[in-house]
């Protein structure tokens, strides 16, 4: 059981992007997904539905993605975006790319190289377990909003039982291939996955640190003390 407390937890949870060829115990596993699913939700409903694979099962996900990618094969998920991303959200992913790819001392004009570093994540950086986070195509908006508090508890509980983790919208690209795999009605839509494990320290990537935007930014007090 851990003892980590909780602000440790928040401030050392980051995206890690290499791992190592250990796998996480499933008794260590099954505490972790125990914590998770007291993460709150809307009148309780619990919308997440989670779909873990790991050996074989992970091994065949895997080959299968990078396979689909590297045939040009267009992804179809189950929600998409109307790609319109105005500042400063805009500004934020560009300088969060900018520091991965530093780290991985790719040059910003280097598309070869991006489109490389872009694979890794089908292969799931090499992750020995990923999660895949779905919901019943009966729920909307505020439900996804719910199985995102999840999904943020699954990843601190993670981090407080030692192990590293990357949440990936790449993960939902190609979702026949996940409900395939689980033998899952087409009811059971793929918002998107985590893979986790335990950080392999050597890689590159995971030397990138990101900051956030000031507290001003993001949140407005009213009618508090000044």
């Amino acid at each position: 059981m851990s003892d980590i407390p909780l602000i440790d937890a928040v401030m050392k949870r980051r995206s890690v992007r290499g791992f190592l060829p250990k796998s996480v115990p499933q008794a260590v596993m099954n505490d972790i997904f125990e914590l998770a699913r007291w993460a709150p939700s809307g009148t309780n409903v619990q919308p997440w539905q989670v779909y873990v694979a790991s050996g074989p099962v992970r091994d065949q996900l895997q080959q299968e993605f990078v396979r689909l990618v590297r045939a040009g094969v267009a992804e179809t998920p189950d929600h998409r975006s109307d790609g319109r991303l105005g500042e400063p959200w805009r500004g934020r992913r560009r300088d969060c790319a900018k520091v991965l790819y530093k780290a991985m001392d790719i040059a910003w004009e280097d598309k070869a190289a991006r489109g490389a570093a872009g694979l890794r994540n089908f292969e799931l950086f090499d992750a020995p377990h990923v999660a895949f986070l779905c919901m019943n195509e009966n729920f909307g908006v505020q439900s996804a909003a719910d199985v995102g508090m999840y999904a943020q508890t699954l990843m601190l509980a993670m981090t407080a039982y030692g192990l590293a983790s990357c949440a990936q919208g790449t993960m939902r690209h190609y979702p026949e291939l996940v409900r395939d795999t689980f033998n899952l009605g087409p009811e059971i839509k793929v918002l998107f996955g985590i893979s986790f494990g335990y950080e392999d320290a050597t890689v590159a990537a995971n030397n990138a640190r990101t900051t956030r935007a000031p507290l001003q930014e993001t949140v407005c007090f009213l009618g508090g003390d000044e």
